[in-house]
């Protein structure tokens, strides 16, 4: 069975008629061309997978692309603007927080979220948030001094 779906990705308007099954990072993935939504646990535990959805941090592997009818999408693809990197961005890559690569869009959607809600977190704060968000390379220092550094320039640039 199949279903059209009518959402906003990335700040542009999309329909697509997908099947009931169909999960959120299959449809980013597969259909839309959005590779930077990793899937790795399929079950909702690493964070690899998260997106924006209305603002809020979501597993992309264990949504179901009907869910997501009629919302905001907003995934690492459409970050950057204008050539330049998004303040989050800019921190992980001058704070080297990251290795591999893999969980990196995951944890870069997870910290933009956390900024937009707090916007001066303390370490316990970010610790609190991430935990949802798996890396296996980097032992979380340097994505605590990106987060950091994120929201010194942020809070600087309102």
């Amino acid at each position: 069975m199949k279903i059209d779906l009518t959402f906003q990705i990335n700040g542009r308007n999309r329909s697509i008629n997908v099947a009931t099954n169909r999960t959120l990072a299959e449809l980013l993935r597969e259909d839309l061309n959005l590779p930077g939504c990793r899937v790795a646990c399929d079950s909702e535990v690493c964070g690899s997978c998260t997106v924006l959805v209305d603002g809020q941090p979501t597993a992309a592997c264990s949504t179901f692309a009907f869910e997501v009818d009629g919302s905001q999408i907003e995934t690492i693809e459409g970050l950057s603007s204008d050539g330049s990197l998004h303040p989050v961005q800019q921190a992980f890559l001058e704070a080297n927080a990251f290795q591999c690569g893999f969980c990196t869009a995951g944890l870069v959607m997870s910290v933009k979220a956390l900024l937009a809600r707090h916007p001066q977190p303390d370490d316990q704060t970010i610790r609190d948030w991430l935990k949802s968000n798996v890396c296996r390379c980097t032992g979380y220092q340097t994505i605590l001094a990106a987060t950091r550094l994120a929201a010194k320039r942020m809070a600087g640039s309102k």
